[in-house]
């Protein structure tokens, strides 16, 4: 599966830029894999790809809270544009994708993220598209024997979904 390979190349070329490892993402099965990618209803988690020629040459994921006093928020997670496809536009055009997607859904008022510190390309794609920095997580994400904080990072959407 294409969304898989492109997935665990990311992990294992960019350790710090990823809280989960190669080694527990390559271990869990195809149907995981898969579930990401389903648009059936309204998903708890969706991936969204992008093609070049054919290949897969980007993806970006959201997660939606379910719980009731969470459940307007959402969560960016896995962008991940590899090398021979970046200077295209196409991280630009898959988060646009994904906030259009997560403002589509009516309960939803804002997305949240978040990204290595220090990314300085990341950052300014995100802050480019609406995100605000909110906070600074030292110490997030431990890679061997280095610690990678991270920074946190949200866009609201302009309506208001709160009941009158």
């Amino acid at each position: 599966m294409e969304y898989r390979a492109l997935m665990l190349e990311a992990y294992e070329r960019h350790p710090d830029a990823f809280t989960s490892s190669v080694g527990e993402r390559a271990s869990l099965p195809l149907a995981w894999w898969k579930q990401r990618l389903s648009e059936a209803g309204e998903p708890d988690e969706i991936v969204f790809g992008c093609l070049v020629e054919g290949e897969l040459a980007g993806a970006v994921g959201l997660s939606f809270e379910n719980r009731e006093k969470t459940r307007h928020k959402a969560s960016l997670f896995g962008m991940y544009v590899p090398t021979r496809f970046r200077k295209m536009g196409l991280g630009g055009k898959l988060l646009k994708h994904a906030l259009s997607y997560a403002s589509s859904r009516s309960n939803v008022m804002l997305v949240q993220l978040t990204v290595t510190h220090g990314n300085r390309a990341a950052v300014a794609l995100y802050e480019r598209n609406g995100f605000i920095q909110f906070g600074l997580e030292p110490y997030a994400v431990a890679v061997g024997t280095d610690f990678i904080s991270k920074l946190h990072m949200w866009r609201k959407f302009e309506r208001n979904i709160c009941p009158s």
